[in-house]
């Protein structure tokens, strides 16, 4: 023992005491034990971290306490000394995702049923073939037809962010306004791009410019047996052409009968009404919110894009053989459905998975299910049309696009879909109006390549937990 090293124990300082630091307790753990519930329910780190920074953990405070960098780092330190559990909640769980199959199919008939107005107003678009070799009034329904997707998909955006926040009322003067507006544009526009069509040709593109706006204001409201209820007479009309061919006088009679029907009960529901009792209805907190701030209007611009962009890879497939088109629109109806099947699922992936690989393999497990589901749909609507071959692969191929464009576009991941789909268009129109390529191999290249590519961004985006909260 070194000179002069003390032997006895050191005094004890009066009203202090000393504790080992190997007997104090871990911070870490304690923050743990503190946040334990939470913890075990979080299937991913970064949750946690959500959750720090909400507590006001600034980054210095958690170099200071726990010896970690910043949150993140801290979160997943917290995760691993956790293990998961998932309690069970007392009741049915909450699935806002549910559906009835019935209805989705309502809509996707309702969606159909409009093309069966072209076959009575087969006699109000003869004529000799326009400037590019397709039949008379061929172009201007098309612009029309364009137009009024473009324009109806992004005011139907709009309407329902309305309806989200729970202001129905805004809802319903945003259809107000932009309704009739894209009627107007809808019929102008086929003007400007008319050439020798007939006038008649152009009043049948108005007429399909104001149907598509008021059929637009029903669907977003919900009232899909309204509009079915409406269309019923036209397409019992257009159902007994072949067989009993109609005077010319009572074709345009069911057309403009249904036309004015559905315009009538879209006005109907978008009249604002005259007392303040829908708002009075809703929370005083929400509707001060409404008053002040409501969507960004530039945010459903990329959906009015997307509109134009499958509208145009539709209106190819419908050139190519009409009776594929009418496939495409039916199987919309199974396609809603399933996409509502989509969301139900991961809900219940959140719940029961344990590591965020597990929810990877989950999503990845009921996305090949929906949508080997849908092409199963589709295929069932198309074989009785006798497309075969490389036409049914490129249709297939296409409502692989069309459904997971719908799904990443239900995830708020609208502009890498539509920029795919954008791509895809604009490659299929260059290639028919230079005469490219047989149609048939250009829209197979064009379709599988726009599957891959929103299938790797469904997978990539969509496999994260942070998407579904």
């Amino acid at each position: 023992m070194p000179p002069g090293t003390r032997t006895d124990p050191l005094p004890a300082v009066p009203g202090r005491r000393t504790t080992p630091s190997w007997a104090r307790p871990d911070p870490l753990d304690e923050l743990a034990e503190r946040l334990d519930d939470f913890i075990a329910a979080a299937v991913h780190p970064d949750e946690i971290a959500a959750l720090l920074e909400s507590d006001g953990l600034s980054d210095d405070q958690i170099r200071e306490r726990y010896g970690l960098k910043d949150s993140f780092a801290l979160a997943e330190e917290l995760y691993e000394r956790v293990e998961r559990r998932h309690p069970e909640p007392a009741g049915p769980a909450h699935d806002p995702w549910r559906t009835g199959l019935l209805a989705c199919l309502l809509r996707g008939v309702v969606f159909a049923l409009p093309g069966l107005g072209y076959v009575l107003g087969a006699p109000f678009l003869t004529g000799p073939r326009d400037d590019f070799d397709l039949p008379a009034g061929t172009v201007p329904l098309l612009v029309g037809a364009l137009v009024g997707w473009t324009w109806n998909q992004g005011l139907a955006h709009r309407a329902y962010s309305w309806l989200g926040l729970g202001d129905r009322r805004s809802a319903r003067r945003a259809l107000l306004l932009g309704a009739p507006s894209g009627a107007l544009l809808g019929t102008l526009l086929p003007l400007a791009v008319a050439g020798t069509a007939h006038p008649s040709a152009l009043a049948f593109t108005a007429g399909q410019s104001i149907y598509l706006a008021a059929a637009t204001v029903l669907l977003v409201l919900g009232r899909e047996r309204a509009l079915l209820a409406a269309l019923l007479p036209m397409a019992a009309g257009a159902a007994v052409t072949p067989v009993h061919p109609l005077p010319d006088t009572a074709r345009l009679t069911l057309l403009l009968g249904s036309l004015a029907v559905v315009a009538l009960l879209g006005l109907r529901e978008v009249a604002l009404p005259k007392g303040r009792g829908e708002l009075r209805d809703q929370p005083r907190r929400t509707r001060s919110r409404q008053t002040t701030t409501g969507p960004p209007l530039p945010g459903s611009l990329p959906y009015a894009v997307f509109g134009l962009a499958t509208g145009t890879l539709v209106l190819h497939a419908a050139l190519e053989d009409a009776l594929a088109a009418v496939a495409l629109t039916l199987s919309m109806g199974p396609a809603e459905w399933l996409l509502y099947r989509f969301r139900s699922a991961s809900l219940t992936g959140l719940r029961s998975s344990g590591t965020p690989r597990a929810f990877r393999h989950t999503t990845a497990r009921t996305l090949t299910e929906c949508l080997a589901a849908y092409l199963t749909a589709l295929l069932a609507l198309t074989l009785p049309t006798g497309i075969t071959g490389m036409h049914l692969a490129g249709l297939l191929l296409l409502g692989v696009v069309l459904w997971t464009g719908l799904l990443l576009q239900s995830f708020g991941a609208v502009l890498g879909t539509t920029t795919i789909c954008c791509v895809a268009a604009l490659a299929q129109t260059v290639a028919l109006v230079t005469h490219t390529g047989s149609p048939h191999w250009i829209a197979l290249t064009v379709h599988a390549s726009a599957g891959v590519a929103q299938t790797v961004l469904v997978c990539a985006l969509l496999g994260r937990v942070t998407a579904h909260r």
